[in-house]
């Protein structure tokens, strides 16, 4: 039996994201029997970076103007140094975060991809990961910031880079079946 089945997952994400970080991630999602949307400010499709070089494109399933929190189960951000970005720049992808995390519903977040979830103003006394050119602004941000393979705090889910997949994908799997995480009380 599939985890996840009857499940809907969007992964939020600009041109400029890190391949794998997005690739491993839905695919991880797919064989879980989750149905997956690429959700982007992008119309049709978006380019992945690879490393150091641009790298496939991936077709947009739907644009940030025509969803909303409602419409998925959780939200994964995929990380890149240009995606993120772009993204926090975007009021329409920052408000979607901004619901998910108000929700109680799962998000995930690899390398870069907390970058987004800063702008929500909502990460203030919640435990962190990401890739260590991101540790400072989530600090300032009020993120208690460890340097682990994955984190899990309420549902959301982080790690550092692409070596942590393997560790992501499995608890970003477990928290979506989990479901829904009752917001913890402000402090």
């Amino acid at each position: 039996m599939k985890s996840l089945q009857g499940k809907k997952v969007a992964i939020l994400t600009e041109t400029g994201f890190e391949e794998v970080e997005l690739t491993s991630p839905k695919q991880a999602l797919e064989e879980a029997g989750a149905e997956v949307h690429i959700v982007s400010p992008q119309k049709e499709k978006v380019k992945a970076w690879d490393h150091d070089h641009w790298s496939i494109e991936l077709p947009v399933d739907k644009n940030v103007e025509d969803v909303k929190e409602t419409d998925y189960d959780a939200l994964v951000l995929p990380g890149g140094v240009l995606n993120p970005d772009k993204l926090r720049t975007n009021e329409k992808a920052v408000e979607l975060a901004k619901d998910f995390l108000d929700s109680g519903k799962p998000v995930a977040a690899i390398c870069h991809g907390p970058q987004t979830l800063i702008e929500t103003g909502l990460l203030e006394g919640r435990t962190m990961t990401s890739y260590p050119s991101v540790k400072t602004d989530l600090i300032n941000a009020g993120v208690d910031w460890v340097d682990r393979e994955v984190v899990v705090d309420n549902g959301l889910v982080t790690s550092r880079s692409p070596k942590d997949l393997p560790a992501f994908n499995k608890k970003m799997i477990e928290e979506i079946r989990e479901g829904v995480h009752v917001p913890a009380p402000a402090h």
